[in-house]
């Protein structure tokens, strides 16, 4: 195994869940790599494991009426009791209820050495454990899914991005997406020409300077057409409050 370099850092993950075949799939890819290298430690804890009788019951009827079930709360505290206390770290609650996961808080969380998530289904989890362990909720979007497993993936992997090691080429990392607050601008790749269609010349050019240019410009026009919203939330130079208002 090659020698750990000094800025990289190993990130202890637990997740409590009723599927946990689901998270197999953190084994492909970079993900899978970085756990390879115990860059990233994955602890699955199986929620039914942790159940109230022989039956493997860790849900119940709300009080109060309403559809759906509610995960009840002894199984859950018995999951997160299971996780050395040294181990346990942040506890976030996957939720519709909670912060909209940004790039900037999954670079935040990326520098937790130890998280718990907890990947919830049904109607929800018991508000109890919510208030007596729970330190975040986080969304991943305005939208259902059947549980919190597919966002817990896609937590793990928007942090797991942040992790020194995990992704070989950083600037990669620096230049995606949101990472400056917008969108990035087109890309391309081989052949030249493709369908009557060619790559700009500009990228052919071999004019770094020019090419950062477009690629910068690129990426305001594309948020301004797409996420126009998102300029809100950046503060623009004069040249790109210029470029906009032509």
């Amino acid at each position: 195994m090659a020698r750990r370099l000094l800025d990289q850092k190993l990130m202890n993950i637990n997740i409590i869940t009723l599927f946990p075949e689901i998270f197999f799939a953190l084994n492909s890819g970079l993900l899978g790599q970085a756990i390879e290298r115990k860059e990233i430690v994955i602890n699955i804890i199986n929620l039914r494991d942790h159940s109230l009788n022989d039956y493997g019951q860790v849900d119940d009827k709300p009080y109060g009426g309403g559809e759906g079930m509610v995960l009840m709360a002894e199984p859950l505290d018995r999951s997160i009791q299971s996780i050395p206390i040294t181990q346990r770290g942040t506890i976030v609650n996957l939720s519709p209820q909670g912060e909209t996961l940004s790039q900037a808080k999954a670079k935040e969380i990326s520098k937790l050495n130890n998280l718990t998530i907890i990947a919830g289904r049904y109607e929800g989890i018991d508000e109890r454990i919510i208030n007596q362990y729970v330190d975040e909720e986080i969304s991943i979007g305005d939208f259902v899914l059947s549980g919190g497993e597919f966002a817990a993936l896609t937590l793990i992997d928007v942090c797991a991005r942040f992790i020194p090691g995990v992704i070989g080429n950083r600037k990669s990392v620096e230049l995606d997406s949101f990472s400056a607050g917008l969108l990035k601008g087109p890309v391309f790749t081989r052949p030249e020409k493709y369908n009557n269609e060619t790559v700009p010349e500009i990228l052919l050019s071999g004019n770094h300077a020019l090419i950062q240019e477009w690629k910068e410009e690129q990426s305001l026009l594309r948020t301004l057409e797409r996420r126009p919203e998102l300029l809100n939330n950046i503060k623009l130079t004069k040249k790109q409050k210029k470029l906009l208002e032509d």
